[in-house]
């Protein structure tokens, strides 16, 4: 699930507009059951189910281990900690697991939270955490009210029909975006479901429709550019068009184009190992996720993925055989859209078959302020870095926006029998160096030889002015680069031929060869794997190529491809399956 973002001021963080907001939604009467109830479509993890039960909560980056506490008797560490909370995503774990443990936990949470916070107190009171949370309700209505008394089966449609009056107005007050839809999404599910409540679903998906066409462009992209927040709003209109449809209410034709819209998008994003690419924030999505999402919407692919396909929200894509690369050929976003984007134009992923190979080092905001400015650097990608200068930067403010951003001045991609090609380059450092950063890279056509070249260029007069400048200040050494490729922490990799390679071990069995051209130092360097879910950085292995910039035209090739006896096909079954990691 993607990172909670707060309401400001006192409205919908506890404070009294949140308490007058829900005095208000109280006041009518009581949805004194269900007219119809969707499928619960969010599925949880019985690990984590289990985790739960024994009192090891982790969420957002922090494990409490407090066995025979309640959930809401924890201290939350941070926001973002209490909104994991607050949004009940949770119930999908312990309905997951669903033995008599679970249940007993998931309903006297419930009705601890009603007591607690259900008169609006507490940071909850937000209208995406209350459409997430009402969500997870009505899903899970059944293992909440099975067995339970008279009192707690009042109290749980009363607090329903409270946060439904509540969601009814003031959903506008929640960010546009996917907060917005986690909002409305509630509403419609609660306008379907609760006895009394119908007259609240026509505006709801009415509603739901105009932000569907205002978010999600003609692309099937969004503003964020973040694959996994794309997944999320994905899944979101599924579940709505899924429950007006069942409940046999038309689905809006601006809604179902949405969602026709961003499934190409999906799969254009999707790496060879059903995972996302990550960027912009976005981790790769739970195990089955997308492919669940995509089933369910039930949209074929028009025409198959490989090369010579349109940008997909910014993405390029090149595979072929069982290999697929990701690279990010855009600027990152600004403005509202901007404070998770990173500075990563033209940095790529690359995965072999079920395997991610080359990685991004993903979102460290789960670890921390330092770790979240450390991630969205340039260095944290796979791509080239001028050394201590992102390619897009922030601004003189202490605002969490990239205001200089780099821009994509040309892209272009070919396909020829002999596999897929494309060039593109950047002006990230036109202004402070005079430079040009363009990529080049070519998948052959069974997917076993991948060739780049990077190159660092003056492309006009004040360019070619600027980085003269720079390089006198160098004492005429050159500008420092780096040409980062981060391994996946799952490889096992080696510098061999005296230094002058690094061979890479998958744990399919392949054998993949980094080269280069001997035009940079070849070093092979600690990295991190940041991933949502666990308690630290996963420590990792980066391949860089260092140099010095001291002509304004300097180029260096690498080739990285499988190892001569690397077979043509692997019987890749031997996954790890650690769904909760620590």
């Amino acid at each position: 699930m993607a990172a909670h973002r707060a309401s400001q001021g006192s409205f919908g963080a506890g404070g009294w507009r949140a308490r007058l907001a829900v005095w208000r939604a109280a006041r009518g009467p009581v949805a004194q059951g269900f007219s119809s109830s969707p499928e619960p479509r969010s599925i949880g993890l019985v690990a984590k189910g289990r985790q739960l039960v024994a009192g090891n909560f982790l969420f957002a980056g922090h494990l409490i281990e407090s066995p025979g506490a309640g959930l809401w008797d924890i201290d939350p560490p941070d926001a973002d900690y209490a909104a994991e909370l607050q949004g009940f995503v949770w119930l999908d774990d312990l309905a997951a697991l669903g033995d008599a443990q679970a249940r007993a936990r998931a309903q006297g949470w419930t009705q601890d939270w009603i007591a607690r916070f259900g008169a609006g107190r507490g940071p909850g009171w937000t209208p995406d955490l209350t459409g997430r949370r009402v969500i997870r309700w009505i899903h899970h209505a059944l293992f909440l009210l099975n067995g339970a008394d008279r009192t707690a089966t009042e109290a749980y449609y009363r607090a329903l029909t409270v946060q439904t009056r509540y969601l009814s107005r003031h959903w506008a007050r929640a960010a546009p975006g996917l907060p917005r839809f986690e909002a409305l999404t509630g509403l419609v599910y609660a306008g379907l479901s609760l006895i009394g409540m119908e007259p609240l679903v026509g505006p709801a998906v009415a509603a739901l429709a105009t932000e569907a066409r205002a978010e999600v462009d003609a692309g099937g992209g969004i503003t964020t550019r973040n694959p996994e927040e794309l997944l999320e709003v994905f899944t979101l209109l599924n579940w709505a068009a899924q429950a007006l449809t069942e409940a046999g209410h038309p689905v809006p034709n601006d809604h179902l184009d949405a969602i026709e819209r961003i499934a190409p998008t999906l799969r254009a994003l999707r790496h060879a190992d059903g995972g996302l690419a990550r960027f912009h924030g976005g981790g790769k999505g739970a195990e089955g996720r997308l492919d669940q999402a995509l089933a369910s919407a039930g949209i074929r692919p028009q025409r198959p993925l490989g090369h010579g396909n349109a940008p997909a929200m910014g993405f390029v894509r090149l595979s072929s055989g069982r290999t697929s690369i990701i690279l990010d050929a855009a600027a990152p976003p600004g403005g509202r859209a901007g404070g998770s984007a990173h500075a990563s134009t033209l940095a790529m992923e690359v995965t072999s078959g079920r395997r991610p190979l080359v990685v991004n080092c993903g979102s460290g905001a789960p670890f921390g302020i330092e770790w979240r400015r450390a991630g969205r650097a340039t260095p944290s990608h796979s791509t080239l870095g001028i050394d201590g200068v992102s390619s897009s930067r922030f601004g003189t403010g202490s605002g969490d926006v990239l205001e200089e951003r780099a821009a994509v001045l040309t892209l272009r991609q070919q396909a020829t029998p002999e596999g897929a090609a494309l060039h593109a380059a950047h002006d990230g450092w036109a202004l402070t160096h005079g430079l040009t950063h363009a990529r080049d890279l070519a998948l052959s056509s069974d997917g076993r030889h991948i060739v780049g070249a990077e190159t660092l260029i003056s492309l006009n007069p004040q360019g070619k002015a600027r980085f003269e400048q720079v390089l006198t200040g160098t004492g005429l050494q050159g500008i420092a680069f780096s040409i980062r490729f981060h391994l996946h922490p799952d490889t096992d990799s080696t510098l061999d031929m005296g230094g002058n390679a690094v061979s890479i071990a998958l744990k399919s069995g392949e054998i993949w060869v980094f080269r280069h051209d001997s035009r940079a130092k070849l070093a092979l360097e600690p990295s991190v794997y940041l991933e949502r879910g666990r308690l630290k950085p996963r420590a990792s292995k980066q391949i860089v190529l260092s140099g010095f910039a001291a002509e304004i035209e300097t180029r260096i090739g690498w080739t990285l491809a499988k190892a001569q006896d690397t077979p043509l096909a692997i019987r890749d079954l031997d996954r790890d399956d650690t769904p909760v990691p620590l």
